[in-house]
C-alpha cells in the first residue's frame, strides 16, 4: 500500500508548491506596483507633400483616406466599472472580471491558479473598486 500512496503524496507537494511559488509571484508583482504616467503627445513624422504629391499621383489620395496616426489612447471602451467590481466580488477567483476587461492572458492565469490563491482576486477587487484597474485600451464608460 505503501507504493501507491507514494507517487500520489508526492504529486500533491509538487502541486503544493506549484500553488505558493505562483502566489509568492502574484504578491511580489503586486507590491511593486508600476507608476503610471501621462501619455506623451508625439508629433507627427512631416515630410515635404510637395515631393510625395509629385512622386505619385495616388499619394494625395492615400493621405485624405489613411487613418489618424494619433489615436486617443483612453476612448470609453463600452465597460461598466460596477459589472467588473460585480464579477470579482462573485467570481474573482476564476478570473472572469479579467476575461470581461480584456485581459484574457491574465484571466487564464487565474483561472488556473484559482485568482492566485485567492490573493490576487483580492488585490483585483480592490484595484476596480479604487478605479485603478481599467479596461485595456480604454476607460470605464460607467464609473461608480
Amino acid at each position: 500500500m505503501s507504493k501507491i500512496t507514494k507517487p500520489f503524496f508526492m504529486k500533491i507537494k509538487i502541486l503544493i508548491l506549484l500553488i505558493c511559488f505562483t502566489g509568492a509571484f502574484t504578491m511580489s508583482r503586486a507590491s511593486f506596483p508600476v507608476q503610471k504616467s501621462e501619455p506623451m503627445e508625439v508629433a507627427p513624422a512631416t515630410a515635404p507633400t510637395e515631393q510625395i504629391e509629385q512622386a505619385s499621383p495616388v499619394a494625395a489620395d492615400v493621405k485624405e483616406n489613411a487613418p489618424s496616426a494619433l489615436a486617443p489612447a483612453t476612448e470609453p471602451s463600452g465597460k461598466s466599472q460596477l459589472v467588473a467590481l460585480l464579477l470579482a466580488i462573485l467570481v474573482g477567483a476564476v478570473g472572469i472580471h479579467r476575461f470581461y476587461l480584456g485581459y484574457t492572458g491574465i484571466g487564464v492565469i487565474q483561472l488556473l491558479t484559482g485568482g492566485g490563491c485567492g490573493i490576487w482576486a483580492l488585490i483585483d477587487l480592490i484595484r476596480i473598486a479604487m478605479g485603478d484597474l481599467q479596461p485595456n485600451g480604454g476607460k470605464y464608460s460607467k464609473e461608480l
